[in-house]
């Protein structure tokens, strides 16, 4: 013959089991959720980062003005460009650059 009360422990054992089943379900049910919200929102940012790389890659320096004065406002350089060649030096150490010197301002008068 069972034990009667070693049977009311099983029975009342499967139901916390069976109500912590349902409390998992349900979390996993949320966490999947999530996962696809969040892969989704991934994708639309690779998405619209690609489009604004086109943007500015597309789009020649912007006229600015700085103290009433127009200029033009360089963008930052891209990663890779060579250090070497973002500033104009006369020293024999620096290395040649690809482009030539900017001559667009007036040489400065030795004192």
């Amino acid at each position: 013959m069972l034990d009667p009360e070693l049977l009311e422990r099983i029975t009342t054992r499967r139901a916390e089991l069976d109500e912590l089943e349902e409390q998992l379900a349900k979390q996993l049910e949320a966490v999947r959720a999530e996962r696809d919200e969040l892969a989704v929102a991934e994708r639309v940012l690779e998405r619209m980062t690609g489009q604004l790389a086109e943007e500015r890659a597309q789009t020649g320096p912007m006229p600015g003005q700085v103290g009433g004065r127009a200029v033009i406002l360089i963008p930052h350089r891209e990663p890779g460009t060579d250090k070497a060649c973002s500033r104009r030096t006369t020293s024999a150490s620096s290395p040649p650059c690809d482009r030539p010197p900017d001559r667009s301002w007036p040489a400065r008068s030795a004192r």
